[in-house]
Parts: structure tokens; sequence; C-alpha cells
């Protein structure tokens, strides 16, 4: 189970649910953006603290992150 590819595909999948761009996630989750297109690649690994933030700005639970594709 590859979990940097899973929360990366969950966090591209709720951002463009909610019509944001990378630059505007960044922004609002107050991160970098190369490092949001590391984690939406699966190259990177948020801390907990920056899933929270995701989150947040995705206005979804960090659990959410985590949810396998169907």
């Amino acid at each position: 189970m590859e979990w940097g590819r899973i929360v990366g595909a969950n966090v591209r999948r709720f951002r463009v649910e909610h019509k944001l761009t990378q630059e505007q996630l960044a922004h609002e989750a107050e991160i970098d953006l190369t490092y949001l297109g590391g984690i939406e690649r699966g190259r990177r690994n948020p801390s907990v603290d920056v899933l929270g933030r995701l989150a947040r700005a995705l206005r979804c639970h960090p659990r959410d992150l985590f949810n396998q594709p169907d």
C-alpha cells in the first residue's frame, strides 16, 4: 500500500472538487507550492501538521485524505 500516493491523489481530488488551483491551496494551507506538488505526486510525505492544514483548507477531515480509491 502506497500511502503517499493515496494521500496525494485525495488531496488532488478534493482540490479539483473545490475548484482550487495548486497555488490557491498552497496559500490557504500555508505551505510552499512546490511542496504541495510533491505531495500530490506522492513524492513528499507531509507531516501531521501539514495534513491538518490541508484538510482544513479542503474542508474535510484529515482521515478523508487516507481513503483508498474504489
